[in-house]
């Protein structure tokens, strides 16, 4: 009987998966991409080089955390096996034009992230301790005045992020170890569960000054691995990019039509750099912005899509590509075809840098993955007894992850997700005339030769910023 309903329920949840993630949400995100691309007039190309130098001017220290350690929080939870394992799996389904579907829809969700980020800074609070919170809950509270919306937002995100991904991320680590080294599963799991523990306890500001610290050496490390396979195999780099550009528009006949090719490629994307789904927004509104602007943010996140689809998923696609490995694959797909890749190019060591890879990967989306529900768990309720709760059942569920198969959870989280991404576009798309007024006052500004500064009292139009948070007095005195 109890087996009899379980079943009942993943059918029922892998359906509405194939739904959302297969047609729903490719057409509304892509849709969202376009729309604020044009309406934005591309300024994720226009002002690509002031981003990046905002990312870097991020370093500065600040009271209250950085826009640089929100850039490593959100590449924290972005970059993770879906950048290595999902790119494996779209060339394996839609060929290596995926590959290229997979850049078009970062190129459009930078618009899309630029806005969601911006709004948050907006609207962002400041809960009892002086710290800084915000996100798609908020600004759908306090900008179009629908609790219902934010709460209905939070539990998604709660349940997606808060729970089942730490446990699959939890999962992904100790497979990984258990393979390469046959390390117990309940061992690794303790110390993860204690290792986590350590950092989630301490509050957003210690999960900002974890992923500062590890996502710039995780990323270098993977992106020099890339680098060598690609020095190694120089020759035939015109010929991967050849095969990319025809394999996307169905002119070779191993990408399994351009239509196989783009939905791969478009969903994989979507799913690794988060644009439009409204979760790096929440640790966006945490920055203490420079300059003191909404705007800043929303471009140090636009930079965040960039390189988590633009710059690492392409090193795991050169990886197989190069590695000819796709020539006789055998049984291997998703992050053992990518093993197989590199062992080929560099020797069966390169098996134990993936379990490394993964391990810090996986960790770091753990804490960024907490922080976005925390923030969550804030607004729904102010208490601290709640929260010291949800930091146990986050824990339970990474322990649980580690030493059991939990599909059905990450299924679900997965409609979960979805869900999510629908509600946070409905309110950008509302809140979008909003957006687009604070990042022309930015532009303005900026032509001025000015930094930028930002004044509510500019904007009568903005309803629900919270009194004082976004006084040129205040800014300037928190600097």
């Amino acid at each position: 009987m109890f087996e009899s309903l379980i079943s009942a329920i993943e059918s029922v949840v892998n359906a509405i998966n194939g739904m959302l993630w297969g047609s729903v949400l490719i057409y509304v995100l892509v849709a969202a991409g376009v729309f604020f691309t044009l309406r934005l007039s591309f300024i994720q190309f226009r002002l690509f080089g002031h981003g990046a130098k905002l990312v870097i001017q991020g370093r500065e220290k600040v009271d209250g955390i950085s826009s640089f350690q929100v850039f490593c929080t959100s590449m924290a939870a972005r970059v993770g096996t879906g950048n290595m394992a999902g790119v494996a799996v779209a060339i394996t389904v839609g060929g290596a034009g995926a590959i290229f579907w997979m850049w078009l829809i970062a190129l459009l969700g930078m618009a899309t992230a630029f806005i969601e980020s911006t709004l948050a800074q907006v609207y962002k609070v400041k809960d009892s301790e002086g710290q800084f919170r915000g996100g798609p809950a908020y600004y759908m509270e306090q900008g179009l005045g629908k609790r219902w919306m934010g709460t209905l937002f939070s539990i998604l995100l709660i349940i997606a992020f808060g729970f089942a991904f730490n446990a699959a991320q939890a999962n992904t680590m100790t497979d990984a170890l258990n393979n390469a080294f046959g390390f117990d599963k309940t061992i690794v799991g303790i110390v993860i569960v204690l290792a986590s523990g350590y950092i989630i306890c301490g509050g957003l500001k210690k999960v900002a000054r974890a992923s500062e610290l590890i996502v710039p050496v995780m990323a270098v490390a993977y992106l020099a691995i890339a680098m060598v396979v690609l020095v190694l195999n120089i020759e035939q780099v015109p010929a991967a990019l050849s095969l990319i550009v025809k394999s996307a528009f169905g002119w070779e006949e191993a990408a399994g039509g351009a239509m196989g090719a783009m939905m791969a490629g478009i969903a994989r994307g979507l799913f690794s750099n988060e644009a439009g789904m409204g979760s790096a927004a929440n640790i966006a509104a945490s920055a203490t912005p420079n300059p003191n602007h909404p705007a800043s943010q929303g471009f140090v996140q636009m930079i965040g899509v960039f390189v988590d689809t633009i710059v690492i998923c392409t090193a795991s696609a050169a990886i197989i590509l190069l590695s000819g490995v796709l020539d006789n694959p055998g049984e291997q797909k998703g992050i053992g075809l990518l093993q197989l890749a590199l062992t080929n190019e560099l020797g069966g060591w390169s098996a134990y840098f993936i379990s490394f890879a993964i391990l810090l990967f996986c960790f770091t989306s753990i804490i960024a993955n907490y922080s976005y529900a925390e923030s969550n768990i804030m607004f729904l309720t102010k208490s601290k007894k709640v929260l010291y709760i949800f930091r146990g059942l986050v824990l339970a569920m990474v322990m649980a992850g580690s030493v059991a198969s939990l599909q059905l959870v990450w299924n679900f989280a997965d409609v979960s997700m979805g869900l999510m991404a629908l509600v946070n576009i409905a309110a950008i798309t509302m809140l979008s005339k909003v957006a687009f007024a604070v990042i022309k006052d930015y532009e303005k500004q900026m032509k001025k030769g000015l930094s930028p500064t930002f004044d509510p009292k500019q904007f009568p139009e903005i309803e629900g910023i919270e009194e004082g948070e976004w006084s040129t007095a205040k800014m300037a005195e928190k600097a």
